[in-house]
């Protein structure tokens, strides 16, 4: 401790301002063994508040599993689906859990390769969180064709039944975009895992402990080679997983959008639905960071400008989300279609009037709090904000669904769908499942990107003259 406060007299510049981009992102002046030790410590002896979230997660993911065997043994009448709202919740959920994963990809990747610093303190949650959102995500198509046990159709396998699948369907679509998407993540996450991992290793003070992270940790050292062969893989993945930022998602909306759907059959949805879902998935990396980083004591590695910067994300893509609301009205009018001119007042006027308005309340009025600089920088006020970002995107998958399909064509195909309380549980599981994997990695991986932040720091610059704080 004397020599960190030496160390830090002797760097009066340190810590430098976060937005600067090149520079040490952890408040006060500490160094590289300072950043192991807070980032490890809460893995060898998790906090006290990890048990009561984990137990509580574990009992909101029992709550899906004994719905699950519901479904299955009752079958899809259970939910609220009908004629003509045939998708019901099951296609909103996933819809909203594919969004909740693309702030992962869009900080790991994307910022990776526009060189922002500031990403490291925050990459490995997001990219975790990304994984697990579309775990969840990918179980809701599956259980929705009511036949779950022959989900394998949808997969291009030769086979001596002559099953193929349909290119033609946009839910076929959805299955090589999600699984190329979670594959990617899962390797972009798990390389930049090793040399953390070889860390975990070498401070394991258990044989098990000891022999799992150096199994993953695939015989790191650490050395000249490693590091350079692990800097092209990593380069490369990214790569690879920036443009499915935008096509993942843009995949998503042509579910819709290649329909003949008044209300649906718009060339707005892909930039709109990747908005969309980048302003869900930053609100969802608050809502995880903000209490883990006061749990697990890391308010030095994850700052209020991390949460300042996220907070702008936020802004600048709901206000995109609520240009998009806009233009739908402005082109329905302007078409001169009937039909979609009712579907958009019907949305805002009619019998969904009221989920109509909490998404425009939650997506386009509460982001415009951001402006002010003590709300984004009050780690509480953008805790209630993220609650109320993903609380609007979800309703806004709703109103886009519910709105289009209850008022068909023929006045007597009518209908007012009402979720079932299978509906709501199968949807409150769902954030049981989620939540249960986040502790888990939270409570066994490290979930601060220890050998990225030190790479960012001013210690790590060939120029950097005094101690190393190694």
């Amino acid at each position: 401790m004397a020599s960190d406060a030496r160390n830090a007299q002797q760097h009066p510049e340190d810590p430098l301002d976060p937005l600067s981009g090149r520079k040490i992102l952890a408040e006060g002046g500490v160094g590289f063994h300072d950043i192991t030790e807070a980032v490890a410590k809460p893995i060898e002896k998790p906090p006290m508040m990890w048990w009561p979230a984990f137990f509580l997660s574990s009992a909101v993911l029992g709550v899906l599993l004994v719905n699950l065997g519901r479904l299955f043994w009752e079958g899809p009448g259970v939910w609220g689906v009908s004629n003509p709202v045939a998708w019901g919740w099951a296609i909103v959920n996933f819809v909203f859990w594919v969004g909740i994963g693309h702030a992962g990809t869009l900080i790991s990747a994307v910022l990776f390769l526009f060189r922002q610093d500031w990403r490291t303190s925050i990459n490995r949650a997001s990219e975790a969180m990304t994984i697990f959102a579309v775990m969840c995500a990918g179980l809701f198509p599956l259980i929705h064709t009511g036949r779950p046990w022959l989900d394998y159709w949808t997969l291009f396998l030769p086979n001596q039944m002559g099953i193929w699948p349909n290119f033609r369907s946009p839910l076929l679509w959805d299955v090589f975009a999600i699984s190329t998407y979670f594959t990617v993540s899962v390797l972009f996450w798990y390389m930049g895992l090793i040399p953390d991992l070889a860390t975990m290793r070498d401070r394991a003070t258990t044989p098990i402990r000891r022999w799992a992270y150096g199994l993953f940790a695939l015989g790191w050292r650490g050395s000249t080679r490693h590091w350079v062969n692990y800097e092209k893989a990593y380069m490369l993945l990214a790569g690879l997983a920036t443009p499915l930022v935008l096509s993942v998602h843009t995949i998503v909306s042509f579910d819709f959008a290649v329909a003949q759907l008044p209300g649906w059959h718009t060339t707005i949805f892909p930039p709109y639905f990747v908005a969309g879902a980048i302003f869900s998935g930053f609100g969802m990396v608050l809502t995880l960071l903000i209490p883990l980083r006061k749990w697990y004591n890391l308010e030095h590695i994850i700052t209020i400008k991390h949460l300042e910067n996220m907070a702008k994300i936020i802004l600048l893509t709901g206000t995109l989300v609520g240009y998009a609301y806009l233009m739908e009205f402005f082109i329905a009018w302007y078409s001169g279609n009937p039909y979609e001119s009712f579907v958009f007042i019907n949305r805002a006027f009619g019998d969904y009037a009221w989920a109509y308005w909490t998404m425009m309340s939650c997506n386009v009025i509460s982001p415009q709090v951001v402006w002010f600089k003590r709300v984004r920088r009050s780690p509480l006020a953008l805790f209630i904000l993220s609650i109320f970002v993903n609380i609007g995107m979800w309703f806004e998958r709703f109103v886009i669904i519910s709105t289009s399909l209850h008022h068909d064509f023929l006045p007597s195909s009518w209908d007012y769908f009402t979720a079932t309380i299978d509906d709501v549980l199968l949807l409150v599981g769902s954030f049981g499942l989620f939540f249960t994997l986040f502790c888990l990695f939270a409570r066994y991986l490290p979930m601060i990107a220890i050998a990225e932040l030190k790479s960012v720091m001013p210690y790590a610059k060939p120029h950097h003259h005094g101690d190393s704080h190694d």
